[in-house]
């Protein structure tokens, strides 16, 4: 079956769908967009990704191209028409089509809006039974990495950098060498006496969905939660690592830079942790239409 994409108003084969030479998602990476995941075939957190789409246009001084409950109807309609029922929708948006300027077209050139789906395994039992490696790299992108914009070239060398050695992630460093997050997913270190870190909110993070429900189910849990930024050195001393991402959940970090975080093996409160969080998704309260 070919896939279907929406744009700008047609659903049409994903082989044909096109947005003109001078869109400036293509042109000036003048965007945002979110990566929501499916499972059973209805997806997962959507509100809360919803939200952070409007923040991003928000932040970015960007009409919506449509309300919410419009893009809902469209976002559920991509689903049924590529029969997806494990994997992942993607939804663009960019300040439209116009002359090539950096400043913002009149207001009347409208916003495009691109909506694909695809199929793929979420957060295989392989993987987290193992856990992953992880490097470190300078964090080198701009300061305002709440907003989830389309400019991802640093993340995309940070990527392709984990890939190059063999690693599933690269943890990026401010210049004090505390970890901001990794390139598409958010970092935690568990310590000795059991305490979660993960990094505050802030303009050199991105709000994660998952995170938001990881801090849920840990607090939930009772496990003592502390929200601040953690360094390389306090990572490399950790009892345990994980990550988290929309397309990953909870996954463990046991190597760190090609060295073993505690025994090498996934921990025990990010057993618990994941357990608690695949319970939450199987029990319906935070998937749905």
């Amino acid at each position: 079956m070919s896939r279907i994409a929406y744009v700008n108003g047609q659903y049409v084969p994903l082989a044909d769908a096109t947005v003109p030479i001078e869109d400036r998602g293509y042109q000036l990476a003048d965007g945002v967009y979110e990566v929501i995941a499916v499972r059973g075939g209805v997806p997962i957190d959507l509100a809360p990704h919803l939200r952070r789409l409007d923040q991003s246009l928000s932040a970015l001084h960007m009409a919506p191209p449509m309300g919410e409950r419009a893009l809902r109807v469209i976002l559920r309609t991509v689903t049924a028409r590529n029969r997806l029922v494990e994997g992942i929708l993607y939804v663009q948006i960019s300040r439209g089509v116009a002359r090539r300027e950096h400043a913002f077209p009149p207001s009347s050139v409208r916003p495009s809006l691109v909506v694909t789906a695809r199929t793929q395994a979420l957060a295989p039992e392989s993987m987290f039974e193992k856990g992953v490696a992880v490097i470190t790299d300078a964090d080198l992108r701009w300061k305002r990495c709440d907003i989830k914009s389309i400019a991802l070239l640093p993340n995309v060398l940070g990527k392709q950098g984990a890939r190059e050695r063999n690693a599933f992630e690269t943890w990026l460093l401010a210049p004090d060498k505390t970890v901001t997050e990794g390139t598409s997913s958010n970092a935690w270190i568990v310590t000795g006496r059991g305490q979660v870190i993960t990094r505050p909110l802030s303009h050199a993070i991105l709000g994660g969905i998952t995170r938001s429900r990881t801090l849920e189910v840990a607090h939930r849990l009772g496990l003592k939660v502390v929200e601040h930024p953690f360094t390389l050195e306090e990572a490399r001393r950790a009892a345990e690592a994980f990550l988290t991402s929309t397309t990953a959940f909870i996954l463990p970090v046991v190597r760190l830079d090609g060295k073993q975080i505690g025994d090498g093996w996934p921990g025990a409160i990010t057993r618990r942790l994941r357990a608690a969080y695949l319970s939450a998704l199987a029990g319906g309260g935070v998937a749905g239409w």
